[in-house]
């Protein structure tokens, strides 16, 4: 069953979110140390303005357990939700610390952060339900355009929101690597 997730979610939430933002997750926490990065993402999990929030978080939960999540919000919003990483105490000593993140939402859409499915619930249209879900978030938000990155050679993916109505549109640099921009009107 989709619904919002909870603070309680942050163990079975972050390998998940974890999985799907890869090496952006560094970029974000402003350390090359995965059990830091690790740390300090959890701590962002369970705390509210920022991107990675639970309050953004939606999950599909599968007797008992998180079988999937996607995060999103208003691409209005995306700088805001991004300042939290950027102002963190301590941020200045880790390795990225002068890493720029890049804001991947553009104002007036709706944008899909990051989508994983616990692998052990894989193939059964368990992403296009969060997608589902997603689409009509942003609807009920007044948005007309809906957007998502994936990375290129991630051909499950891509074939996904291909078949969902997506449409590539440009691409963008994040955390070093190319992703294209794909956007759905609606």
């Amino acid at each position: 069953m989709i619904g919002p997730a909870e603070k309680e979610d942050v163990q079975q939430v972050l390998p998940l979110l974890l999985s799907a933002i890869g090496s952006i997750a560094y970029s974000l926490a402003g350390t090359d140390d995965q059990e830091e990065a690790e740390q300090i993402l959890a701590d962002f999990y369970t705390s509210e303005d920022n991107r990675i929030s639970y309050k953004h978080v939606l999950v599909d939960r599968r007797e008992g357990e998180i079988a999937g999540m996607l995060v999103s919000y208003s691409g209005d919003q995306a700088e805001l939700l991004d300042l939290p990483f950027v102002m963190r105490p301590g941020r200045e000593l880790g390795t990225r610390a002068n890493e720029k993140i890049a804001v991947e939402a553009l104002a007036g859409e709706f944008y899909l952060d990051s989508l994983a499915v616990d692998e052990r619930y894989q193939g059964q249209g368990i992403a296009k339900a969060l997608i589902a879900a997603f689409e009509q978030r942003g609807i009920e938000a007044g948005s007309s355009k809906l957007s998502l990155i994936v990375e290129p050679n991630n051909a499950g993916a891509y074939a996904l929101y291909k078949k969902m109505n997506y449409i590539e549109e440009g691409s963008i640099e994040v955390s070093g690597n190319r992703y294209l921009r794909m956007v759905k009107y609606v």
